[in-house]
C-alpha cells in the first residue's frame, strides 16, 4: 500500500483563526493599540452624526479617553503621564461645562482648542513608543494605523478651530464648514487626493494643508511601509501560540 502523506501541522491550520482572535481582541484590550483605533473610529463616526454645540462636548469627552489609553499604552513617562492628566481635567470640565450649561461665546473656540491640543499629544506618543519596539507585529503595525488617523484628526479640528478664530471664513466663499467638512477636508489632503472643493481661502489655513499633506505622505513613507515590509512575528506562545524556535506565519 502506498504510504499515507503526513498530516499538515496543526499550527499551520490554526495560523489563522489565531491571527483573527488576536486582531479581535485587540480590540477590546485596554493594553493594546487596537482599542485606541476602535476609539478613534468611533470619534470619528459621532463628529460626523452629530452637528449639535453640546454633542462636541461629548465628542470631546471621547477623545479625553482616546488620548488617556493612547498614552497609557504607550507608557509614556509618568511626568507627561501627570501633565497630561492636568490638560484632560480640563478638558473634562470644559466638556461637562458644554453638556449641563448653556453653551456661552467662545466655548467652541474653547472645545476645538483643546481638541487640537489632545489630538497632537496622541500620534507623538505613540509613534515614539512604537519606534522603540523591537518587533514589527500586529501591535506595531495597530499603533502605526491610530497614530496615522489621530495626525488627520488633529489637522481637522485644528481647521475647524482656524475657522472660528481667524477673520475670515477658512473655506471663503463656502464658509467655516462644519466638522464634517473640516475632517473630510483634512483626510483628502493628507492623502493627497484633493478633490477641490473645499480649499483654505489663505493663510494660514493653506501653510497648513500644504504641511498636513507632507506630513502624511512622509508618514505612510517612513513607518507605515517600512511596518508592513518589516513584519516579522513576535516569537513564543504569547503571540502565536507556538513554541519559540517553531517557524510560523500569522497570514
Amino acid at each position: 500500500m502506498p504510504e499515507e502523506a503526513p498530516p499538515e501541522p496543526r499550527r499551520r491550520r490554526l495560523t489563522r483563526p489565531r491571527f483573527a482572535h488576536r486582531l479581535l481582541h485587540a480590540m477590546y484590550d485596554a493594553n493594546s493599540y487596537g482599542l485606541v483605533l476602535l476609539l478613534i473610529l468611533i470619534t470619528y463616526v459621532l463628529a460626523i452624526a452629530l452637528t449639535s454645540t453640546r454633542a462636541h462636548s461629548l465628542i470631546l469627552a471621547i477623545q479625553m479617553a482616546t488620548v488617556w489609553l493612547a498614552f497609557r499604552t504607550s507608557r509614556v513617562h509618568h511626568a507627561v503621564m501627570r501633565a497630561t492628566d492636568v490638560l484632560l481635567a480640563v478638558a473634562g470640565v470644559a466638556a461637562i461645562a458644554g453638556l449641563f450649561a448653556i453653551p456661552s461665546a467662545g466655548s467652541r473656540e474653547v472645545v476645538l482648542g483643546l481638541s487640537c491640543i489632545l489630538y497632537m499629544l496622541a500620534p507623538v506618543a505613540i509613534v515614539h513608543h512604537v519606534a522603540r519596539r523591537r518587533v514589527v507585529d500586529l501591535e506595531t503595525v495597530l499603533g502605526a494605523i491610530a497614530a496615522y488617523l489621530l495626525i488627520g484628526m488633529f489637522f481637522a479640528f485644528t481647521y475647524a478651530w482656524l475657522g472660528q478664530v481667524q477673520a475670515g471664513a477658512f473655506f471663503g466663499s463656502n464658509g467655516n464648514g462644519s466638522i464634517p467638512d473640516d475632517l473630510f477636508f483634512s483626510f483628502i489632503t493628507m492623502t493627497t487626493v484633493g478633490y477641490g472643493n473645499l480649499v483654505p481661502a489663505g493663510n494660514p489655513g493653506q501653510t497648513l494643508a500644504v504641511f498636513e499633506a507632507v506630513t502624511g505622505q512622509l508618514f505612510l513613507v517612513i513607518a507605515v511601509a517600512k511596518a508592513v515590509s518589516s513584519w516579522r512575528p513576535e516569537s513564543g506562545a504569547s503571540l502565536t501560540g507556538v513554541p519559540k524556535g517553531t517557524a510560523s506565519s500569522d497570514f
